[in-house]
């Protein structure tokens, strides 16, 4: 890996070496032959104890132990021009670019909206099954909105599972690869209705004064009674002024979800922000049949909600206001030369909602963040719950969870000296032991995924080995 390899990794949050469904395991197979997780402990009350209940759903915190550091004295050009003539592979970025989360936890706020595919799979067509998906796939990078730090790096071999009685799934994820890194996931509904699986491996791209990931890896959801399974990948996100100026996210590009068994697609494109801002956050798409025929039209915003209404009406609706629309005012301000120019990539101004067309329906809303959320790095509810360690967790968990991260830990609870020296001494412990199986000739093994082939496109993908959840962590490496 080249220099400038490295310090996209360092702004990015992918560094280099800086860095109660109860199933039958043997005999349960998922369409696509996937095998789902049959072990019947969700590893709750069966050591330590059980987490604070009311009216029998689980209580989670609403607060994280710390507020967040402030970053407003410190920069990513503050810490390049001390650095100039050396190699960027030499540069730490300081910890407080971090948020207390790991990329792992961050790829389980795909989860946030889950009852959208419990939703999909009661659905009797397979239409409302699509419009249910898509809206899914558009809230899982919902959670990123104004999320400018960045999660600490997955060691190798690190994992995290999360169990949501209430919200019917658990959820395993490990980090199975480090050059390049690949973070894998596996879910299942506990009322044996969908599989939802992936790998993660975005390719990160450095323009001066943006940072861009572009996804790499299958998305794939499986609604188990109707026998289909849907794939997409992620659109690609956007990170400005990374060097100097105020920190923005958008999201861009063509999101395309298929239904394998009936040949069903939806096409969505998150459009990019544009010159003055207009199109910022903006999603549109239409759900088509194998024959390419529109049956749905979809709009709305990301960071929002979305909305859904008949071609017919659609169309309809945008030749009235083709007609009535009055002339465009001339944009005053900035001008293409002043764009140009600019030192920053000037931070767009909150749009008007979205605009709501008559016979619309509403497929999904995000959910309103907590009114502390500035000084929690802008979390979600979910989001806030994800690192929490509660009583008796630390016996049941995999000595490889996340939540065991001392640096993690550390900053969270604010902390940010003991936060950096920790994490200094993991990435030194994963350099010693990757040089130490380099000096066996040794490679390294994977606990919980294993190197296939996506069993409906056909694509290499981290597949799910299955056991998880039996809870024999006696082979799991010491990573901490």
């Amino acid at each position: 890996m080249n220099g400038d390899e490295e310090f996209f990794d360092a702004v990015t949050g992918f560094d280099s070496d800086n860095s109660s469904g109860e199933f039958s395991e043997a005999s349960q197979r998922a369409p696509g032959g996937l095998p789902v997780d049959t072990s019947k402990s969700n590893g709750i009350g069966e050591a330590g104890e059980r987490p604070p209940q009311e009216n029998g759903i689980q209580r989670h915190r609403t607060s994280l132990p710390a507020p967040m550091f402030t970053r407003s004295d410190f920069s990513v050009w503050g810490i390049l021009k001390k650095c100039i003539g050396l190699e960027l592979s030499k540069i730490t970025m300081p910890i407080v670019f971090n948020e207390p989360l790991s990329f792992l936890q961050r790829i389980t706020e795909y989860m946030e909206h889950i009852y959208l595919v419990h939703r999909a799979s009661r659905q009797p067509q397979a239409l409302e099954r699509m419009q249910c998906v898509a809206a899914f796939a558009v809230s899982a990078v919902a959670s990123q909105w104004e999320r400018t730090g960045k999660p600490f790096n997955p060691l190798l071999g690190e994992t995290y599972e999360l169990i949501r009685e209430d919200l019917g799934f658990r959820f395993i994820s490990e980090q199975v690869s480090h050059h390049p890194p690949v973070s894998a996931f596996y879910s299942e509904g506990l009322c044996q209705d969908f599989l939802f699986h992936g790998s993660i491996y975005p390719k990160l791209k450095f323009w001066g004064k943006s940072v861009e990931a572009e996804p790499r890896g299958t998305i794939t959801l499986e609604l188990l009674r109707h026998n289909e399974a849907y794939t997409w990948t992620n659109p690609t996100c956007c990170v400005h002024n990374v060097i100097i100026g105020k920190l923005w996210i958008e999201q861009y590009g063509t999101v395309e979800i298929l239904n394998h068994r009936t040949g069903d697609k939806c096409v969505l494109h998150f459009r990019p922000c544009g010159l003055f801002g207009k199109e910022l956050h903006k999603v549109e798409g239409h759900i088509q049949d194998k024959n390419k025929k529109k049956l749905f039209i979809i709009y709305g915003k990301w960071t929002e909600c979305l909305w859904g209404i008949d071609p017919a009406a659609y169309e309809s609706f945008r030749k009235q206001e083709r007609r009535g629309e009055p002339p465009r005012k001339a944009q005053s301000g900035i001008s293409m030369e002043d764009a140009d120019t600019e030192v920053v990539d000037a931070v767009p101004e909150v749009q008007d909602t979205v605009q709501v067309i008559p016979g619309s329906r509403l497929l999904w809303r995000i959910n309103t963040r907590p009114p502390n959320s500035a000084q929690m790095y802008n979390f979600t509810s979910f989001t806030v719950s994800l690192n929490e360690l509660q009583t008796g967790m630390e016996k049941i968990l995999a000595p490889t969870d996340c939540r065991l991260r001392p640096d993690i830990r550390s900053m969270e609870n604010g902390n940010m000296d003991l936060a950096s020296q920790e994490k200094e001494r993991l990435e030194e412990k994963q350099r010693e032991a990757r040089r130490e199986r380099a000096k066996e000739d040794t490679e390294w093994q994977t606990r919980w995924f294993h190197q296939g082939r996506n069993p409906h496109t056909g694509t290499p993908d981290w597949l799910y080995s299955g056991g998880y959840f039996e809870r024999d962590f006696s082979g799991c490496p010491d990573i901490y």
